[in-house]
């Protein structure tokens, strides 16, 4: 069992992306949440909605951060929930640009779907990619937190890979 990250996009990216990093005020424009199987799960404006895709890492364009606390199962079931939904324009506005938390329930942008698909149900649409990934470094920087990470990593150590 390997690993899943939250993927920050840095990279230039398009006009759309200018709009995001100028009105968060950072250099990140879109979030991914990176499966073990090489998936990259999200909700893409340029791409329609909830979709999965294989991305090539680039480190110049992405930061990843990994997420020992989040649950396959249940990103797995958000995905299914919403794939090929269409993205959630209506949100983005509403919840990010007015800050009024309105949302389209079926539809999600990129933030608010890995929110959620980490288990952030009911404020999903409140995060950007900025805070998003703010917020999975303040965890991953709790105590218990590292303690258990540091647990699933000598265990994978001992694992034999066939």
């Amino acid at each position: 069992m390997g690993l899943i990250y939250l993927a920050l996009y840095k990279g230039k990216g398009k006009l759309f992306n200018r709009l995001i990093r100028l009105w968060t005020g950072s250099i990140y424009s879109h979030c991914e949440i990176v499966m073990p199987d090489g998936r990259w799960l999200s909700a893409s404006a340029m791409d329609g909605g909830v979709r999965a895709k294989r991305i090539e890492q680039n480190p110049e364009h992405w930061e990843l951060i990994p997420v020992p606390w989040a649950n396959t199962r249940l990103i797995e079931s958000v995905f299914d929930r919403h794939e090929d939904a269409g993205y959630d324009w209506a949100g983005i506005f509403l919840s990010q640009l007015l800050a009024i938390g309105m949302h389209n329930k079926r539809r999600m942008f990129c933030s608010e779907f890995c929110a959620v698909a980490l288990g952030f149900h009911g404020i999903g649409q409140r995060f950007s990619p900025v805070l998003l990934g703010e917020t999975v470094h303040r965890i991953n920087r709790l105590p218990f937190v590292q303690l258990a990470h540091g647990q699933i990593e000598r265990q994978a150590e001992r694992t034999p890979h066939g």
